[in-house]
Order: structure tokens, then C-alpha cells, then sequence
């Protein structure tokens, strides 16, 4: 047998057992290699049949007095002793009536399995059984508890892995020898045999580090091998004008944070280089990325190039467009400003279209329809991506191929990035933070409510509403469901209209929603036309409605932790206070996770606990684990991640070919496309 043979050549693998694996993804030995547990139990400690204490248990037994009866219903029952030199403990099967002839008298067996009490006396319940032997397999060890299907037992999987240890330790290597020595890891071959059968915790642990390991360091190479061809690329160089920065900032309504001067400043350094700048600005709601962003395209302007901005939605990119016409408007730069969505009429459209191409237009606003292939930008020197988590090497070309030269990159982001996700999933970028809110802004006020205090919610949110504020209620639902018992979006609309809050006009948005009617719904908010919105999680990213005071989210405990922090920060964006009330749909204790946004506003402290507690697909967005093949290693351990990107820089700084490591290589080119949000 090698690697590449089918699993039928197996023993006790025929074409339906084969099926059955085929489900799991596994048709060839190295599949099946390749097939890591999900989780163990550990029956590796031994103990006397007369010692034992409630839970998982092993015992090395003879096993006596055989006993088989059908009981009520069909059901059988299989009872026996288990004896060694210590006493002895009963042993109860159900309905498998197969036991009583299979067990061999006066023959030593391992026994492992649950000791619990039932019907009034302890006992250990459906053990498993194994003829005593220097390599049990489904026994009397730290046991691999494997993703199932149905027919097809984690038991089997041992079985026909089992019959594969031979092919084990012939695995090739992946990793250099030197990196491999350096890093003091198992080899490939020893930790995948140690995955599956493993002898201790402790030899456990040295197989998941050495596989975790070449997981984070695959990741790492990608984005370092992503950002050294970015940095091979040719962009335009702008010159920084700093006469035209000061009066810019001189005409300002307020004044700038040290943390935007900063980030400014490294904007306007990476700018004045030949080779493409590819940044990201992380910043918590409110932190004023949006003037970081027109300061940057500043200098492209005064030169005569052009800055495409894109924002994820309609209704965001208009926002946008404003705020920018309002910023440049001092400097007369207000005209250079417009705006393509889908929206637009085609005769509007086409006016855009044509200013563009001309150059005409400068500082172009809109979604993804600025990339598409009508819009002709011919001089394109940077573009402006906010939020929007899946512009990536693709994108960058088809902007190249129509400028003629790879623009700068400028991402802005409202998700606080753990240190973890920015070394390995963002490593191409260069990163900077603006960790200061502007003056004025107080810290929202949160709180966690139980059921029973509605009422007193109600009675504040009322106050705010007489007072000319505005409230938004999120629900983790649109309509009412079967299984959970959270109040939809529907439902609360309709209560709030017809009862608590009649007097006061009411909007309702979701995501079954035409796009038309749903920019409707915002944009009346957003005007005051509306006092209460309600609605699911659409309203997280981006929306500014500064006079808005007030966020009520029903079902809480329904929401993640990064996600309930997104939400908050849509409200005390001006100088009114700002309150974010977590409604309980239940009088269970609160949560961590809402302990913990109800103690900090602090979204980099929040984003740490939430990737901890929930991995790296809730700061993430879409973006799921699967997607990373991160199996082993945990996106939170940061240590480990600390090493595999250092080891990565040092193997390109070897000039180390990908080509002499297969497996490695296929890994990189598959992972370059997803780091940097691609």
C-alpha cells in the first residue's frame, strides 16, 4: 500500500464502509493520514477494578459471569463481571447482544468506559473492549474522538488508521530540516502518528505544537510573500505639500487627534515612495478615519490624479461623499469631488462616467462599481477601501491594468485587529492605529437588563426621544422562530408601534428588504424623518447618524462580543450622551462576554477576549476557520504566532525555494489568497 492507494484496501473497508468515508472527505490513505481528530478522552491510567471513582475509567480485567436478557420494548441488556486482583466492578451493554458470545473467558481485556451510578448501583457503562496488547487501539489510551457521520464511528476511523501506522512514519518532511531543528519540532511523520495514537499528553502536545506550527508559518509565508511582490510593483510617487496640509487642518471644525497626526504623517511617507503603499487604518467607531482618509488624498489632488474611495453600501458611500465635499469645500477642492453608485440614473451615470474619464473628476466616492470595467480612471493614484474586508490582490490588478500602474492602498477599518490576526492574516499590511476618540465624545454607558426591567428601559428611552434623540433596536432575528425564543425584528416592531411607543414614528429594517427600500428606511433615519429604527444586524458597519442616542439590542446574549461593540458604537457620535442597553431575553446569569463590554469600551481589549472565546471567524466577518485550514493551531496563541512569522522572514531571508517543498508550496499559493482579505 502507498499513500495515493484507496481506502478499500483496508481491511473491513468494502465499497459501502467506503461511501461512508467518502462523506468525511476521505477516498486515499493520506486522506485518511491527513483526517486530525477533533477532540480526546483520556482512558490511558489504569486502575484497580476495586478503586475506582465516578468518570472515565480503565481497568486491565478477566471478565466473568456472562449474561444476556431482553428487557422491556426490545431492548437488550448485557451484564458481566470485570475481576483483577484488586475486586471487581459490573458491566452493563445495551442492545448489543453480540457481547456474550464475542468475550473470551479467562482472557486478559483492557475495559474502558464511564463509571456511573444506574438503577441504584455503580457500574461501568458500555465500556469498549480490547484483548490486552502492546498497541491497543480503541482502549486503554488517550483516545481520538474524530468527526462522524452516520454509520461510520470514531471506533472505525481508529480501526482503519490502525491498519495505516506502517504508511505513517514513511511521511515525507514539509519543513526544512534546519527550521524543523531550530524550532525543536517533532518531524511531520512522528506528530501525525502521535495526533492519531498518541503514548501521552505529553508526546499530544508536541505533535499539535509542530502542526500548529507549520499552519501559522504557511499563513505568515503567504502574507510576506504578498506583501514583497507589492513592494516589486511600481505606483506614483506624491510628493508631500506642507503648506497645503497646514491649511487644510487650519480650516478644521475641530482639532486633530496626536494618533491622526501620526498615522497622517505615515501616510504621507509611504505615498512619497515609488512602490505601491499598502495600509490599513484600524481605528475604534468615532476615531475619525474618514479626515485621515481626505488628508491623504490631499496630495494626490494638488498633483492632478485621482482617488477612488469605496465604502460597502450605497448609503455609506453618499455619506462619505458629503463629509468629503464638506472637508475639501474650505480649500475649493469641493468640485473635484463625485459620486458613482447604482442608484444613479444612466444619464447621471453617464455624466460621472465621462467627468471620470476625463479626469475632471478627482475624488471619486461609491462602491464596488468604481472597479468595474466601464469606469475608466486614467489617473488613479490611490485608493481609499473602508470596510471593505475583501478588496485584495485581484482588485489592486484590475485598477492597475486601468491606471497603468498599481495604485496605493489605503483600507480603513472600525474592527479593532488582536496582534495575532495582524501578523498573520493582515501581515502584508502596514498597520496603524488610531487609538484616540476626538475630544467631546463621552464614553457610552452600558448596561445589562433582565427581562422584568423593560419597563425602565422604555421610561429612559423615552426620555431621549422627548428630548429630539433618536434609538435603534437591533434584533438577532427578522421573524419570530420555532426553536429560540429572542423577540424578532418584526415582532418588536409591531409591539413598539401599537403600544410602548405609538406616539412616535417608527421604521422598520432587515435584510429581506429590497436594496431600494432598505436605503429608503436609512436614509429617512438618517434624516430625522424617523425617531425609533428597528432592525437586524445591517445597520453595523459605517452608518452615521450622529443625532442617534440610543441602542437597544433585544436577545443580547444572541450577539458576539465584536459585533455588540460594532453596534454600540453607532450611537453617541455627537456630544449627547450616548447608551447601549443589552436586553436579556432571559433571566440566566449574563455571559463573559457581556460582562465584558458592559465594563470597557475598549475595542482592541474586546476584539483579544472575543477572538479568544469565539476564534478568529468573529472578528473576521465572513471569513471562517475553514477557510485558514487552521485545524491545530489557535489564532490567540500568540507566542506561537510570534515564532512562525519570524521563521517565515527567515526563510525568505535564506532564499529558500517553495518549489523543493511540494506540499508547502500548494499550502502558500492557496493561503496567498486568503490573507489581506482577498
Amino acid at each position: 500500500m502507498t499513500l495515493d492507494s484507496e481506502i478499500t484496501q483496508l481491511a473491513g473497508i468494502g465499497p459501502a464502509v467506503a461511501k461512508k468515508f467518502a462523506i468525511l472527505g476521505i477516498t486515499t490513505l493520506a486522506q485518511l493520514i491527513d483526517y486530525l481528530p477533533r477532540r480526546y478522552e483520556d482512558y490511558s491510567l489504569l486502575t484497580g477494578a476495586g478503586q475506582l471513582k465516578p468518570g472515565p475509567v480503565t481497568i486491565k480485567a478477566k471478565i466473568e459471569h456472562l449474561t444476556g436478557r431482553y428487557v422491556r420494548r426490545g431492548m437488550h441488556i448485557t451484564e458481566a463481571i470485570g475481576r483483577d486482583s484488586s475486586g471487581s466492578v459490573r458491566l452493563i451493554w445495551f442492545n448489543q447482544p453480540y457481547r456474550a458470545t464475542a468475550i473470551k473467558r479467562d482472557q486478559a481485556y483492557y475495559v474502558s468506559g464511564v463509571y456511573e451510578l444506574s438503577h441504584q448501583r455503580f457500574g461501568i457503562m458500555n465500556p469498549s473492549l480490547e484483548l490486552v496488547s502492546d498497541f491497543p487501539v480503541n482502549t486503554a489510551r488517550i483516545l481520538p474522538i474524530y468527526r462522524e457521520t452516520k454509520g461510520l464511528t470514531s471506533r472505525q476511523i481508529r480501526a482503519a488508521l490502525s491498519q495505516a501506522v506502517p504508511l505513517m512514519a514513511a511521511l515525507p518532511e514539509t519543513l526544512p530540516a534546519w527550521l524543523v531543528q531550530d524550532q525543536k519540532l517533532l518531524s511531520r511523520a512522528s506528530a501525525l502518528r502521535a495526533m492519531h495514537f498518541p503514548e501521552s499528553s505529553r508526546q499530544l502536545a508536541g505533535a499539535q505544537a509542530r502542526l500548529g506550527f507549520e499552519e501559522v508559518f504557511g499563513l505568515a509565508l503567504a502574507s510576506l510573500l504578498n506583501k514583497r511582490a507589492n513592494q516589486h510593483e511600481h505606483a506614483l510617487s506624491i510628493p508631500f505639500d506642507e503648506h497645503l496640509a497646514r491649511t487644510f487642518v487650519k480650516h478644521l471644525p475641530f482639532q486633530l487627534t496626536d494618533a491622526q497626526r501620526q498615522v497622517i504623517w505615515q501616510i504621507y511617507q509611504d505615498l512619497q515612495k515609488p512602490q505601491p503603499m499598502n495600509r490599513l487604518v484600524e481605528g475604534d467607531v468615532g476615531s475619525g478615519k474618514t479626515v485621515v482618509a481626505t488628508m491623504a488624498a490631499l496630495m494626490a489632488l494638488q498633483q492632478g490624479w485621482q482617488v477612488a474611495f469605496m465604502a460597502p453600501t450605497e448609503l455609506l458611500a453618499r455619506q462619505h461623499a458629503a463629509t468629503v465635499y464638506d472637508l475639501l469645500k474650505p480649500l475649493g477642492l469641493e468640485t473635484t469631488v463625485d459620486l458613482l453608485v447604482g442608484s444613479l440614473k444612466p444619464a447621471q451615470k453617464a455624466r460621472a462616467r465621462a467627468a471620470i474619464a476625463s479626469g475632471q473628476a478627482q475624488f471619486i466616492v461609491g462602491t464596488q462599481a468604481l472597479i468595474q470595467e466601464k469606469v475608466d480612471l486614467p489617473k488613479l493614484a490611490l485608493v481609499v477601501i473602508d470596510e471593505q474586508h475583501r478588496f485584495g490582490v485581484d482588485q489592486r490588478k484590475a485598477l492597475q491594468i486601468k491606471a497603468g500602474h498599481m495604485p496605493h492602498v489605503l483600507s480603513l477599518t472600525a474592527t479593532p485587529i488582536p496582534r495575532s490576526l495582524a501578523l498573520t492574516l493582515y501581515g502584508e499590511l502596514d498597520i496603524s492605529v488610531l487609538g484616540v476618540k476626538p475630544p467631546g465624545r463621552p464614553p457610552i454607558i452600558t448596561e445589562i437588563v433582565s427581562p422584568n426591567s423593560r419597563p425602565q428601559v422604555y421610561a429612559a428611552i423615552t426620555q431621549q426621544l422627548a428630548a429630539g434623540r433618536q434609538l435603534f433596536v437591533v434584533c438577532p432575528l427578522i421573524s419570530e422562530s420555532d426553536t429560540l425564543t429572542v423577540r424578532s425584528a418584526e415582532l418588536v416592531y409591531e409591539e413598539m408601534s401599537q403600544k410602548d411607543f405609538k406616539n412616535w414614528r417608527i421604521g422598520l429594517l432587515h435584510g429581506k428588504l429590497k436594496p431600494d427600500a432598505k436605503a429608503a428606511v436609512m436614509a429617512a433615519f438618517v434624516r430625522h424623518e424617523l425617531d425609533i429604527l428597528v432592525s437586524t444586524t445591517v445597520v453595523e458597519v459605517g452608518v452615521d447618524v450622529p443625532n442617534a442616542t440610543v441602542m437597544l439590542l433585544e436577545g443580547a446574549e444572541r450577539f458576539g462580543l465584536a459585533q455588540i461593540h460594532q453596534l454600540r458604537g453607532r450611537v453617541g457620535r455627537a456630544s449627547h450622551q450616548g447608551y447601549c442597553y443589552l436586553l436579556l431575553s432571559d433571566s440566566k446569569a449574563p455571559s463573559r462576554r457581556l460582562r465584558a463590554v458592559e465594563s470597557s469600551n475598549d475595542g482592541f481589549k474586546l476584539a483579544e477576549l472575543d477572538l479568544e472565546l469565539r476564534g478568529p471567524g468573529a472578528i473576521y466577518g465572513s471569513l471562517q476557520h475553514g477557510q485558514l485550514d487552521l485545524r491545530v493551531a489557535k489564532l490567540s496563541d500568540v507566542k506561537l504566532i510570534a515564532s512562525a512569522r519570524s521563521a517565515a522572514q527567515d526563510f525568505l531571508d535564506k532564499s529558500e525555494n517553495l518549489v523543493h517543498y511540494h506540499e508547502l508550496a500548494a499550502q502558500v499559493a492557496r493561503l496567498r489568497t486568503v490573507t489581506n482579505l482577498n
